[in-house]
């Protein structure tokens, strides 16, 4: 980034003044902005940003401690410095007038020709120090904003792949690896509270005459509707999992009294049985399906989360062998 050159104002009210400052600094590497009064030094501070201020003391109307108070009142003039110029108030008293006004250094008239060079230069270096750290900042600043920008993208790419990996693409639905990891934890809540929870594997019957008859994409309309009227019916601690095609399994915490257990899954196959209005390719068409549901309780006989599974898996045939549409609880 090219930096454009820094500007120096001089406030003189005699112009003889201005033009041997002018010519002594030449080729100091500044912009040189010249006012003969306070007032009008003041209206370029305010438009223009200066390196440094040299300003004569004794002007007429407003003298340089005013103006310099002034400067120091305006937050966004505070920090340029000031060199007072004066053949006058060269005592101390004076001096330290100029210093609470807001003067950096002083500078005596008739002027040193090798003093004021050195000490412009020295505060145009100052300048361009304090210009460097502004834009070092400033990048810094843009950079760690776009550091933020990479941070939360790439925290929104995890999210999205760890959340896709635990769960189903077709119905949202927990998937069976988070539904082994939810069975497990369960387990192990159930061992340590001596609470009981149940397991309860649904197989949907008639799914694949519906795939068959309208397609694909019918079929994944079925599951998705199925999968909505399942959440409804599951507590905010309960588990509701697509473990693959039209096979689902239900986690239920803190189970009590086996008949509300066993109603409450009736009333789930009551629900899947229910018509589904939908949607297909060739139009829409309502697919009737009915859930077949083996429920195991987890007790002391069991000791794994494939022995409850086996468990409820057996139940589930169970249902199907007594015809479809019903719920089965595994033997105690």
């Amino acid at each position: 980034m090219t930096m454009s050159l820094p500007k120096i104002l001089i406030v003189d009210d005699t112009r003889a003044n201005l033009i041997a400052m002018r010519r002594l600094l030449a080729d100091c590497g500044a912009e040189l902005v010249e006012a003969t009064s306070g007032n009008e030094a003041l209206s370029l501070c305010l438009d223009q940003q200066f390196a440094l201020i040299l300003l004569d003391v004794n002007m007429p109307d407003m003298d340089g401690f005013e103006v310099a108070a002034l400067l120091g009142e305006a937050e966004q003039l505070r920090d340029t410095p000031v060199i007072f110029v004066t053949a006058a108030y060269a005592d101390d008293l004076n001096r330290m007038k100029g210093y609470r006004s807001g003067a950096v250094d002083y500078i005596a008239k008739p002027i040193n020709d090798a003093i004021l060079q050195s000490k412009v230069r020295v505060f145009l270096e100052l300048h361009a120090a304090r210009m460097q750290l502004q834009q070092t900042l400033e990048e810094l600043s843009a950079r760690n904003a776009q550091l933020q920008v990479e941070i939360g993208e790439r925290q929104r790419v995890e999210a999205t792949v760890r959340h896709q990996a635990t769960h189903d693409m077709l119905t949202g639905l927990p998937n069976r690896v988070l539904f082994h990891d939810r069975l497990r934890a369960a387990m192990q809540r159930g061992d340590r509270d001596e609470s009981r929870f149940a397991l309860a594997l649904i197989d949907i019957d008639g799914f694949k005459a519906i795939n068959d008859t309208y397609g694909h994409p019918a079929g994944d309309a079925l599951l998705q509707a199925i999968s909505a009227r399942l959440n409804h019916q599951v507590r905010s601690n309960d588990t509701v999992a697509r473990l693959g095609g039209d096979e689902f399994a239900l986690i239920f915490e803190d189970v009590g009294d086996l008949p509300p257990l066993m109603e409450r899954c009736q009333q789930i196959c009551d629900l899947l049985a229910r018509p589904y209005p939908l949607n297909g390719p060739r139009g829409d068409f309502t697919a009737h399906v009915s859930a077949s549901i083996g429920i195991a309780l987890w007790n002391d006989h069991i000791h794994s989360d494939e022995a409850l599974i086996q468990a409820a898996d057996h139940a589930l045939y169970q249902a199907k062998d007594n015809g479809k549409n019903g719920c089965v609880l595994a033997a105690q």
